[in-house]
């Protein structure tokens, strides 16, 4: 099942995307939640009623709606860093021995096809592609054989960085943080319907041109082992995402240095689970209080 948050005639709500268009959930089973995070979080039986909707329910046109981020308002996005030979080797650092994490601020999320803004403060603009993974449920301590039962689903994702603040600090956070820097989507693909995510190709392309292609298999770490690791530290909640890493072939290690512009158009694509594709535009600066 592919599950989306999206808007039609002013109202955002959430829905199955299937071959006719998408199912409205709050039409087709109005009993469900209203939210992706909440009806995730309503766990096994609510996903069943959605898939029985799916199956059901008469369909909105797809270019009627306007596709968000699948997930609003995470409570918690976490992104890997250094998780692919290739990335380490280019980035010319040494093979980490321990998982390197840190957080994106929520207000990076932005939608899958939704302009995103190329800062007022910043020239240094990059792009790294990312199979995100969606928490579907609360999750502590769970063993990497486990990990699968806590997934919802994956999505595309683009870890937008702004290389020049993230690297200025020891901590990546603010320079992984800025508003609109973490585009995702289209929809949540669920685990059922991805045979496995470690054999997903994985492609990022600038205004047309190939940047990235790898395929996950190769992550160091893999989403399962990330899971594990995390619920050491934190409770994972239903509607948490988690950027699994990039690979190689970003913008600050290309011999010259190719930053990210207003007007380019950048795409993620993942095998089995869509893609992205966003339009940097120019940040006008303004103060905002209250």
């Amino acid at each position: 099942m592919k599950l989306a948050t999206f808007t039609h005639k002013g109202a955002t709500r959430i829905g199955a995307v299937t071959d006719a268009g998408i199912v409205d959930f709050s039409a087709a089973a109005p009993e469900l939640p209203k939210d992706m995070i909440a009806f995730l979080a309503a766990g096994d039986e609510a996903m069943a009623r959605a898939r029985k909707a799916a199956e059901t329910g008469a369909a909105i046109p797809l270019d009627e709606a306007v596709l968000e981020a699948p997930v609003l308002k995470p409570s918690k996005v976490m992104a890997i860093g250094l998780n692919y030979a290739d990335h380490v080797k280019e980035s010319g650092q040494e093979m980490p021995p321990h998982q390197i994490w840190f957080s994106k601020s929520p207000t990076s999320v932005a939608a899958p096809y939704a302009d995103v803004l190329k800062p007022a403060v910043s020239d240094f603009i990059d792009y790294e592609a990312e199979l995100c993974v969606v928490i579907g449920k609360r999750a502590r301590h769970v063993p990497r054989e486990r990990a699968h039962e806590v997934i919802a689903g994956y999505c595309c994702g683009n870890d937008i960085s702004v290389r020049d603040w993230q690297l200025r600090t020891p901590q990546y956070v603010i320079g992984k943080s800025f508003d609109t820097h973490g585009p995702i989507g289209p929809w949540i693909t669920t685990g059922d319907e991805l045979s496995d995510p470690h054999a997903r190709d994985i492609k990022c392309f600038v205004n047309g041109e190939q940047r990235q292609s790898s395929n996950t298999r190769h992550l160091i770490f893999d989403c399962f082992a990330q899971i594990e690791e995390l619920s050491k530290a934190m409770t994972l909640e239903p509607g948490d995402v988690i950027f699994t890493g990039t690979p190689g072939g970003v913008g600050g290690a290309m011999n010259p240095m190719t930053f990210l512009k207003a007007g380019d158009k950048v795409r993620v694509e993942i095998s089995g689970l869509g893609y992205i594709e966003n339009t940097f535009v120019e940040e006008k600066p303004e103060t905002l209080v209250g």
